[in-house]
């Protein structure tokens, strides 16, 4: 839903603050509304009734957001689609291709050691901290909570340092900036896990959240130049690599020692950095091989030099990309979709 220039921020700001809603919800809904139910009505009832709440705001604000957004930065889908700049991509044409670009697996995987990595946290901290440094269940969920509360900038900064890193250097401002934020990410791990001062402990599980949040902004900033035709389909794959990192990191956490969990989770994290290595999108120099494009050339060095122009030009469509999300059976592409991109056979 938004523009290349400013993508890696917009979607971390968005991403990090709708993280950061989980646990304002939390604190709202136990802290004030939960004890207000409860005055009329059984603790269970309470709990079962007090859900209206998120229920209805969350219905507003989807309406809320019909109403008064765009689709996309060149406007919405029903006039793109009637003016002949955006074609008819089916459902399982958008998600086949997604799913057999390779680099979306490698982003997969990354996505599951930043994202997948904080929700185990938020499963492990509070737990961690009672029983290594000998707390009570409020001062280590107070002292765990902080973890998520990085949310305010750090995914937001991490995507911001992503966009200005393609700026300068285009995709691979990109990856270096993804790979350093997973490394250091790792290696904080495993100090972290060797950490027997509580307020060592504490300053280095801050500077841990931040690289995995930034992770998670700067894996959101490559994403949509994968295959921009089914970003959807690509940033839903990628998407779940993060809950599904979580399952696994939790079941390490449940057959191993905490420490060994730690350790393991870490050693992933640093090996999946490396991963950029194997990052290929076309028209796009990777991390340390292959050349960009002239026009993602010229693309990146505008944004790294005058100001936008006020008016967004719709760009061409992209030929091999439209053939590759909608074919017929017979493998041919589709006649009236290359009409309405704009494209012949």
């Amino acid at each position: 839903m938004f523009t290349k220039e400013v993508v890696g921020t917009a979607n971390a700001l968005v991403g990090g603050w709708g993280n950061l809603g989980g646990g304002v919800t939390q604190l709202v809904m136990g802290s004030v509304l939960f004890p207000l139910f409860k005055l009329g009505m059984s603790a269970e009832k309470a709990w079962r009734t007090v859900c209206i709440v998120p229920a209805v705001v969350g219905m507003l604000t989807g309406f809320i957001i019909l109403k008064i957004s765009d689709d996309a930065p060149k406007g919405n889908y029903k006039e793109m689609k009637k003016n002949g700049t955006m074609p008819e991509v089916s459902a399982a044409a958008s998600f086949r291709s997604g799913a057999m670009n390779f680099n979306t697996w490698l982003l997969f995987v990354q996505y599951a050691c930043c994202f997948g990595v904080e929700l185990t946290m938020n499963n492990a901290a509070a737990s961690y901290f009672k029983s290594t440094f000998e707390l009570t269940t409020e001062s280590a969920a107070a002292i765990a909570s902080i973890f998520g509360w990085m949310n305010l900038f750090a995914r937001g900064v991490g995507g911001f340092v992503s966009d200005k890193a393609n700026a300068r250097m285009g995709m691979r401002g990109r990856l270096w900036w993804q790979t350093i934020c997973l490394i250091i990410e790792g290696i904080m791990v495993l100090i972290f896990a060797n950490t027997t001062s509580l307020g060592l402990a504490i300053f280095i599980m801050v500077i841990f959240s931040s690289f995995v949040q930034a992770a998670e902004g700067s894996s959101y900033g490559i994403v949509p130049y994968v295959n921009p035709p089914v970003t959807g389909s690509i940033a839903g794959i990628v998407g779940a690599g993060g809950n599904t990192g979580a399952v696994g990191f939790g079941l390490g956490f449940r057959q191993l020692e905490t420490k060994q969990a730690f350790v393991l989770m870490g050693s992933c994290i640093i090996a999946s950095g490396f991963l950029s290595l194997f990052v290929c999108i076309k028209g796009h120099a990777g991390l340390v091989t292959g050349q960009d494009s002239e026009e993602a050339i010229a693309a990146w060095k505008k944004m790294g030099g005058a100001a936008p122009a006020a008016t967004l030009v719709v760009p061409e469509p992209d030929v091999d990309a439209a053939k590759d999300v909608d074919v017929e059976s017979d493998g041919q592409p589709d006649e009236e979709f290359l009409a309405a991109s704009g494209l012949s056979k």
